[in-house]
């Protein structure tokens, strides 16, 4: 067995060490909210937090987190979808299909907790996730907001 803080929580778990942080998320610990897009790191739909930092949890070896290491996945990023983040996506209608808006919010949630008042050109350069229905615009109206409510 092994183990791993997961959303403030010590859970264990047993798989191979290669195998990918997103499958253990998924499928040894059900938190389901993470999303498998592409496996290659390329699309973000499998974004979570190791230690604050936004990851792309499809290609890294779970045997790669250290017992010390916090991840955060998007059921752990705030109760009851009260972080500024999740209600600006809400307000503005971000998504369409929402396959890929969990990684979004945590790659944004990342970038808010790096850069509190982020510009347009910190929105373009961290937020490298793809939305196949292109909120893109949507996606950087509700970072603004979010960061506006959150340092208000």
């Amino acid at each position: 067995m092994t183990r791993l803080n997961v959303n403030g929580k010590d859970r264990e778990f047993d798989a191979e060490p290669d195998t990918p942080l997103l499958w253990v998320l998924r499928e040894q610990l059900a938190l389901t909210g993470t999303k498998y897009g592409c496996g290659i790191a390329q699309c973000g739909a499998c974004t979570v937090h190791i230690d604050g930092q936004a990851v792309r949890s499809c290609v890294r070896p779970v045997s790669s987190v250290d017992a010390g290491q916090k991840v955060v996945t998007i059921e752990g990023l705030a109760p009851a979808a009260s972080h500024p983040l999740q209600k600006a996506w809400l307000e503005l209608d971000v998504p369409q299909c929402g396959f890929c808006q969990s990684g979004m919010l945590m790659a944004a949630a990342a970038l808010l907790k790096r850069k509190p008042q982020p510009s347009d050109a910190d929105i373009d350069e961290a937020m490298t996730n793809i939305c196949r229905c292109g909120t893109y615009n949507r996606v950087r109206a509700a970072i603004h907001a979010a960061a506006k409510t959150a340092n208000a």
